[in-house]
């Protein structure tokens, strides 16, 4: 297990390499830079899915409760990441949770755009992210929803016959030159995400906590046999407080139907992996 131990210089040269003044180094024994490295020199469309969670996998308690899973390093790494991304996506069930600012509050960096996905415009506009003077805020909606005035942007996508697709969710932000995603909650939209294949790199952040019951970290369809299961290579590193699983579910980013030469046709098969995110 390699220990994360970040400092203003490194932080910096990370930060110089999100804003492509620096290039990472073809090789990077420092463990920081290790880690945070692919985010910040990715190139393209690159998804960075993260999951805080107690020993026993949980993210909050039955009655809801998710404050303070992860501990003061935990939290800095995840505000690292989002500092490193160009946005953050969460579902309507985070918001109404929560109440999420989604900003770097524990380091020194820019805020991510906020992407919201609530598929049945279920918001009200009232909610504390709009008023909080963070940074811009996208709302992904289907296009049989309600039309409301928010004060925010809203991509409106076609829903299918079981909802919305992820990868045009991503193709919609790559339109906008956010490329450098991060799925930050909840659990339901990280695993289908997951499940989609979609994700490049899944960060599971355990803190030393037992809750006991309550909600998982990711719920993906069930499969019968463990041959099934995801086996990403993954590396672990101590963050202090946490321990930190750095899982690569696709070891090279691939470009979107969008940025090929052609778009690829919507199969019956990819036409049925739709779902309803929101």
């Amino acid at each position: 297990m390699r220990r994360i131990d970040m400092n203003d210089m490194l932080w910096s040269r990370l930060l110089a390499i999100r804003q492509r003044k620096q290039a990472l180094p073809a090789r990077a024994p420092e463990p920081a830079l290790a880690l945070y490295g692919p985010i910040a020199a990715a190139r393209g469309r690159f998804v960075l899915a993260q999951v805080g969670q107690s020993l026993d996998g949980r993210v909050a308690t039955p009655f809801g409760d998710a404050r303070d899973i992860s501990g003061p390093d935990g939290i800095a790494h995840l505000h690292r990441c989002r500092a490193l991304v160009d946005a953050v996506i969460i579902g309507i069930g985070t918001v109404k949770a929560d109440n999420p600012r989604l900003s770097v509050r524990a380091v020194t960096g820019p805020d991510p755009v906020r992407v919201v996905i609530d598929c049945h415009a279920e918001l009200t506009g009232e909610e504390g992210l709009f008023h909080d003077g963070g940074a811009q805020i996208i709302l992904i909606q289907s296009d049989k929803a309600p039309q409301r005035d928010y004060p925010a942007d809203v991509i409106r996508l076609p829903r299918g016959e079981n909802g919305l697709c992820p990868n045009e969710i991503l193709e919609a932000l790559e339109d906008r030159n956010l490329e450098r995603i991060l799925v930050e909650g909840g659990a339901r939209t990280i695993a289908r995400f997951v499940d989609h294949g979609l994700v490049d790199h899944l960060h599971v952040s355990i803190a030393p906590l037992i809750i006991g019951s309550g909600p998982q970290g990711i719920s993906l369809p069930p499969i019968r046999t463990l041959s099934e299961a995801h086996r990403p290579s993954a590396n672990v590193f101590s963050l202090g407080s946490d321990v930190l699983f750095d899982c690569r579910l696709r070891e090279q980013p691939v470009a979107s139907a969008r940025r090929q030469s052609q778009k690829v046709q919507v199969t019956d098969q990819a036409a049925s992996a739709l779902v309803d995110i929101g």
